[in-house]
């Protein structure tokens, strides 16, 4: 295998506070151009299937990671949820609501409102939350300690206005 220069660890994020006058702040619009513009060029090269997939990877490390760094040890399911909500109501990445959850059989829906990713976008014919599908795959897996496949079943690309996460505890 060849050196990998970018395997993720959180010191490549950097010391955030250097940015003594912007500090955390990014435009949405930017960060949906860096997205758009990964997707456009993985899908030009592998095909848009195989750039979804690599999106929900990628999601899912850095749910996986996430969990890690700011939701570890919390082991009341209602308040991880709580401070997911928090946490990603601060963050802007979107209001998470929880609206049926049966741990006993391992399946949740959740959604997002004013996701980070897509809310605002055009109206199409398909979902757009690949990397959202991992990233809640991640941080769900990780908090009940189990594999997790996570799928869209209504994007704000779709006319939901929400997105809407059906999980499944494996």
């Amino acid at each position: 295998m060849t050196e990998r220069r970018y395997a993720f660890a959180w010191d490549l994020v950097g010391d955030i506070d250097t940015r003594e006058n912007l500090g955390p702040r990014v435009h949405v619009g930017m960060y949906r151009l860096m997205q758009l513009c990964f997707r456009d060029i993985l899908e030009k090269h592998y095909g848009t299937a195989q750039a979804d997939a690599l999106f929900r990877d990628a999601g899912k490390l850095a749910g996986e990671q996430y969990y890690a760094r700011f939701l570890a040890g919390e082991t009341n399911f209602n308040a991880f949820v709580a401070k997911l909500q928090e946490l990603w109501h601060e963050q802007g990445i979107g209001i998470v609501r929880i609206e049926e959850a049966n741990l006993a059989l391992g399946k949740l829906v959740l959604t997002i409102g004013e996701d980070l990713d897509c809310s605002g976008l055009p109206e199409t014919d398909y979902e757009f939350c690949a990397f959202d599908e991992g990233f809640l795959a991640g941080i769900l897996g990780s908090y009940m300690k189990r594999e997790c496949r996570v799928k869209e079943i209504d994007c704000w690309c779709t006319g939901a206005r929400t997105c809407r996460f059906a999980a499944e505890i494996c």
